[in-house]
């Protein structure tokens, strides 16, 4: 995993290397991630329109039928399993009464 590169901590200084990068003077510090630019940038045109080609190639009973399972995991979820062990409920307790002597 590539790491970050290092910035002055004292808040002059990093305003400073920020200006000097702004302005041209100081070239920014770039990390080799490994990754290739035009991929990346193909996957992120992929995963811009992704979603929407999605929805236009499906069904409408297809859409409804994903949106259900959707909604019943989110549902279930909430809910205890059984293998968890159901949460006992707590008997009710009494009222305590103040007598006034």
């Amino acid at each position: 995993m590539a790491t970050k590169p290092k910035r002055p901590r004292d808040t002059n200084q990093l305003a400073h290397l920020i200006a000097g990068i702004a302005t041209g003077e100081i070239e920014d510090i770039k990390t080799d991630d490994g990754k290739n630019a035009a991929a990346v940038a193909l996957g992120r045109k992929g995963g811009l329109k992704g979603g929407k080609a999605r929805a236009e190639s499906l069904t409408a009973e297809q859409r409804s039928g994903i949106a259900k399972k959707a909604a019943a995991k989110r549902w279930s979820a909430n809910e205890p399993s059984a293998s968890a062990g159901a949460l006992k409920k707590a008997p009710a307790r009494k009222a305590l009464s103040v007598d006034a002597d």
